[in-house]
């Protein structure tokens, strides 16, 4: 599934192409996504203008005037700004069409995207108790030091719990965690606070450095521009168990965690 830096990748590729413009009207090739399309969605956007792009946790947000369409990836949707008339791709199932003669396509094979309407974002069930976004201010090592006090679940299981902090998935937390120097099975509540605030920064420089480079190539994901991300390249630990530790030169380990496989040193993490 794409993580925080794939959405935050396509939403900086898509904003320019869409702020500002009108939307002429809305087709539905087919409404049977994660959630159904809302049969009115086309008329609640037609003439409307896109007055911003944002992003909260892995959501897109088209707002407009009266609200905004939540947009979200699922596990293999993606987004493209092509001219009207282009030839439709299997599993293209909705089109944002604007009034430059471009338009908005999403496409998702697996479809468990889904194109969703909210009168008021932060009300919305599935966003109003969204923990804070990692790359902000409000994020910090103390927020996490505070928060974990007598927590006995593993620290990666906290720092992937999208109440705590959204957006912090498998990968990044498996990254973030190894750099910080800390063992993803010990319980939070048993990490100190010097240590939160290293973790806190190393998961945003993490996420960070991904987002500059495009994001992490995986089988489903290709950004907005028709091009794989390239963090893959900088991975230290996910995805290479059994391969040596580039810091101390020891075997990577795995075992699963919150049902996710996580990789890690056991001399260098602890």
């Amino acid at each position: 599934m794409p993580e925080l830096p794939e959405v935050e990748t396509t939403c900086r590729g898509i904003r320019p192409h869409l702020e500002n413009r009108i939307v002429r009207e809305v087709r539905v090739q087919n409404p049977s996504l994660r959630w159904p399309v809302p049969e009115d969605l086309a008329t609640k956007l037609a003439g409307m203008r896109i007055e911003s792009v944002d992003r909260r946790g892995k959501y897109l947000l088209l707002r407009v005037a009266d609200g905004a369409v939540m947009v979200h990836l699922g596990m293999s949707g993606s987004l493209r700004i092509v001219d009207d008339g282009a030839p439709r791709r299997t599993h293209d199932h909705v089109e944002l069409v604007l009034e430059d003669g471009r338009l908005l396509r999403f496409n998702d094979p697996r479809r468990f995207g889904a194109w969703l309407w909210a009168d008021d974002c932060s009300a919305h069930p599935l966003l109003r108790n969204l923990g804070p976004e990692p790359l902000s201010p409000e994020f910090d090592g103390d927020y996490l030091y505070r928060l974990s006090r007598g927590r006995r679940a593993a620290i990666k299981s906290f720092i992937m719990d999208h109440h705590v902090v959204v957006g912090v998935g498998n990968i990044y937390a498996t990254e973030a965690l190894f750099t910080a120097g800390i063992h993803p099975a010990r319980a939070a509540g048993r990490v100190g606070a010097a240590r939160y605030r290293k973790l806190a920064m190393t998961i945003k420089s993490v996420l960070e450095q991904a987002i500059e480079q495009g994001g992490t190539t995986l089988r489903d994901f290709i950004n907005s521009n028709g091009q794989p991300g390239y963090f893959r390249q900088s991975l230290a630990v996910y995805g290479r168990a059994g391969e040596l530790c580039r810091l101390c030169g020891r075997a990577l380990r795995e075992r699963q965690i919150g049902q996710r496989s996580s990789v890690y040193c056991t001399h260098c993490q602890r």
